[in-house]
């Protein structure tokens, strides 16, 4: 499944002409939906040639500087072990699939700590956005045995601290983030099974190499790239190639490629905020087997007992666990809302109940457009959306109306529609906090929000009766990692886009010159979390607002005037009179182009599309706002409450 990468298309017969005709348009005859069809097209199984073809593709894009939607842009470095040259095309190619722009600055050989220390190096001129850092077992001395244990730390140990000494050398000339790659265990047993209890064999001291990285992982302090377990589960047998290793010094077989930079890829994505956020599940012969307005309760086919029946059960868990690390649930049927939602509430087999749905369309609309609707509900763009579906037909109409949301293809067995949905990776994720987990639960309440919102009617009215609480603080360590994901996923509204790794935000939280909040919301329907994060660089004289993001998700909440009086209250007290705001544009920031003028601002440059904006405290007065904000920043002594009516 993973070598041939079955939840995509096969590649089009004609992907040479297709290919051909986006290069023409790229190159003067520009059309609609150009950057839709250059996506679309990445998001077949192509073979390493195809990818190269989109990566040339990619870096004509790249190299004109003109925004394409819906990519996101950035320069990825590659260094470390073995030909690296040959990584580069696939990873760019595959990035479009992933909805990147990505354009690849290549190490040298076997030269990623030269590239990393040396003053002259021309990785430091590079622009670089991220970092993948490529390791192999046999560069790093770890496919040798050691004599002894303690000679077995010995060399894990330098082999870490080189790989540690690399990755610092270059994080200060990569904007964001550095991804690092786990290396693949040899295959050949030296001890046989005693392998794994001998801590000197070759497999002890790789697993005890990936295990240090996992843990710096953890702390924040680089990404993970886990190629070691992609080469077990593709197999170690088929990774390996010694003939290409021997020639090319390619860590593993060419024809795992694709499969290894769709990997990359998805990691790379993780980090720019890509990851989809929902799976919208069929229910007929996706979730149970049958038709349930044919066949009836008792006619499905679900439960214990029955192969198929225990398969259907296998993607109820799959979307379960899903759901309990933070990805929402929806239902999308053609079907009669109550024969849909009766499995759901009175089939005893059935794992998945109403409570864990989000938002249930079942009617005779299309899907696509009960898709725009559910996300629309939840406050999410359809690019957030994975659509689970058996049927071919509803797949490829759903794929022609919006090609931006994720629909795997699936096998004829619903046995493997679990793996398959695992396979893609659609919900990669490069880190997990408390919040990540309780996502799934503010989604749906927000969803039971929009629907207050209709009943109501009245927008203040309905302000009014979320019994809101704002809470505006420093940032905690508990807190940190939510803040940096949130620096480094949001997109939308997102008034600079400007990115911080985990160690930057705490050198910025240490920094005396700089302000840096974040901002927390609770209402009766639950808690938001942490929904937006200011950066202020303090000037005598004026603030300048660094960054400035929120959540979509409480859009219409007045949670930005909440902001904008704290950054005021607090530029005041510090002597400031004024805060100066920018507008820096980005493909997917159009919607807080005029944030600044609707809040008060007056615009005092434009230039290439950023504009620039001052506000003057002294005539500044906080507006009436239907929430109570909590500010502890702005307290003396005992923490101070501002209720405002």
């Amino acid at each position: 499944m993973l070598k041939s990468m079955s939840w995509l298309q096969a590649a089009p017969g004609d992907f040479r002409e297709q290919a051909r005709a986006l290069q023409k348009a790229l190159r003067g005859e520009r059309g609609d939906g150009l950057g839709l069809r250059l996506h679309a097209l990445a998001g077949h199984a192509l073979d390493e040639n195809q990818l190269a073809s989109l990566a040339r593709l990619a870096a004509e894009v790249f190299r004109s500087s003109i925004p394409l939607q819906p990519f996101s842009a950035l320069k990825l470095g590659v260094f470390g072990d073995g030909t690296l040259s040959l990584l580069a095309p696939s990873i760019a190619g595959t990035g479009l699939r992933h909805r990147l722009m990505v354009d690849t600055f290549v190490g040298a050989f076997n030269r990623a700590l030269v590239d990393a220390l040396d003053p002259s190096s021309p990785v430091r001129t590079a622009g670089l956005d991220m970092g993948l850092l490529v390791s192999d077992a046999r560069v790093l001395g770890l496919d040798q045995p050691a004599g002894s244990r303690e000679a077995a730390r010995e060399k894990v140990d330098q082999a870490f601290q080189q790989l540690r000494r690399t990755v610092e050398g270059l994080r200060p000339w990569i904007a964001s983030a550095v991804l690092v790659q786990t290396v693949a265990s040899p295959l050949e047993p030296l001890f046989g099974s005693f392998d794994r209890i001998e801590p000197g064999s070759p497999l002890s001291m790789v697993a005890a190499f990936n295990e240090r990285i996992a843990e710096w992982a953890a702390d924040g302090g680089i990404v993970l790239v886990d190629v070691a377990r992609l080469a077990e589960s593709v197999g170690l047998e088929s990774w390996d190639d010694p003939a290409h290793w021997h020639a090319s010094k390619l860590g593993f077989s060419p024809s795992l490629l694709p499969v290894y930079a769709d990997v990359v890829a998805r990691t790379v994505a993780a980090v720019r905020g890509l990851s989809r956020k929902c799976l919208v599940l069929d229910l007929d012969n996706t979730l149970w087997g049958g038709v349930i307005g044919d066949d009836g309760l008792a006619g499905i086919v679900l439960g214990q007992g029955s192969a198929t029946g225990e398969a259907y059960l296998a993607v109820q868990r799959m979307a379960l666990a899903l759901r309990a690390r933070g990805v929402v649930l929806a239902v999308c049927s053609k079907n009669e809302e109550a024969n849909a939602r009766a499995p759901f509430r009175e089939h005893p087999d059935m794992l998945l109940r109403e409570e864990h749905i989000a938002v249930f369309q079942a009617n005779w609309t299309d899907k696509a457009a009960n898709l725009r609707a559910i996300a629309e509900t939840l406050n999410i763009g359809v690019d957030a959306l994975v659509f689970l579906d058996d049927n071919p037909a509803e797949r490829m109409q759903v794929r022609r109306a919006l090609p931006l949301v994720a629909v795997p293809e699936l096998p004829e067995d619903p046995a493997l529609y679990a793996r398959t949905l695992a396979a893609a990776g659609y919900f990669e994720a490069v880190s997990f906090s408390k919040e990540d987990r309780q996502r799934a639960e503010m989604y749906q309440a927000n969803a039971q929000r929009a629907a207050a919102l209709s009943a109501s009617g009245d927008v203040g009215a309905y302000l009014a009766s979320l019994d809101m609480v704002c809470t505006i603080d420093v940032v905690d360590d508990v807190a940190r990692t939510r803040v940096a994901q949130l620096i480094n996923k949001s997109n939308q509204f997102n008034l600079t886009t400007r990115r911080y790794s985990e160690a930057e935000l705490v050198a910025a939280i240490r920094n005396p010159a700089k302000h840096v909040v974040q901002v927390r919301l609770v209402d009766r329907f639950g808690d938001n979390g942490v929904i937006a994060v200011l950066i202020a660089d303090k000037a005598s004289d004026a603030w300048e607002i660094d960054t400035w993001l929120m959540s979509c998700r409480v859009l219409g909440r007045r949670v930005e005037e909440a902001c904008l009086a704290h950054l005021a209250a607090a530029a005041r007290a510090a002597g400031a009179r004024a805060l100066i705001g920018r507008y820096i544009p980005s493909p997917k920031n159009g919607m807080v182009k005029d944030h600044y003028g609707k809040l008060g601002f007056s615009q005092d440059s434009a230039a290439d599309g950023v504009t620039t904006w001052r506000l003057g405290l002294e005539g500044y007065v906080a507006p009436a706002l239907e929430m109570t904000v909590v500010d502890p920043t702005l307290a003396t002594g005992a923490d101070r409450e501002v209720a405002h009516a």
